[in-house]
């Protein structure tokens, strides 16, 4: 059973202090998956995730480039499998995705969960009212037994 963390991030800068301060816990091999509608801040947080681990590349949505490898204190690769068709197509982007010495943020990852790891986090963004996101985060596996309760004073937590 997953661990869970639900917290509402009243701004786009709260959802990218969010993504840094997840940052600080990631490491090589660790996989995060987003989810959320269009909009939802998905690209938001990563933009967090990669400033906590020192990447000072821009980082844009990979929507149309499928894949984009940033150095940093840990190498980050972000992806986004939105127009990808099938599980074969994911896997046909190769090696550096799911690579053991970088950290992976892939975005619409819950459209390819037969092919995460065991371990991983995922990440759910969802519109609420008045721009706010309520971004639920899901720990899987022995490595995200407890999702860290400290992120709660990054983003309140959500009911």
């Amino acid at each position: 059973m997953p661990t869970t963390l639900t917290l509402r991030c009243a701004a786009p800068e709260d959802t990218r202090a969010l993504g840094s301060a997840i940052a600080s816990l990631l490491r090589a091999g660790d996989v995060v998956a987003l989810s959320g509608e269009l909009g939802a801040g998905k690209t938001c947080f990563v933009q967090g995730t990669a400033a906590g681990l020192d990447v000072t590349d821009p980082i844009t949505s990979p929507t149309f480039v499928l894949v984009k490898l940033y150095e940093g204190r840990l190498p980050l690769v972000h992806c986004d499998v939105y127009r990808l068709e099938t599980l074969r197509d994911v896997q046909d982007l190769g090696d550096e995705v799911l690579a053991p010495d970088a950290v992976t943020c892939i975005e619409w990852g819950d459209a390819i969960t037969p092919l995460l790891p065991e371990d991983r986090l995922e990440v759910e963004l969802v519109h609420g009212e008045d721009g706010v996101r309520i971004v639920e985060l899901r720990g899987h596996g022995s490595r995200w037994t407890d999702v860290d309760g400290s992120l709660s004073e990054v983003c309140e937590p959500w009911r």
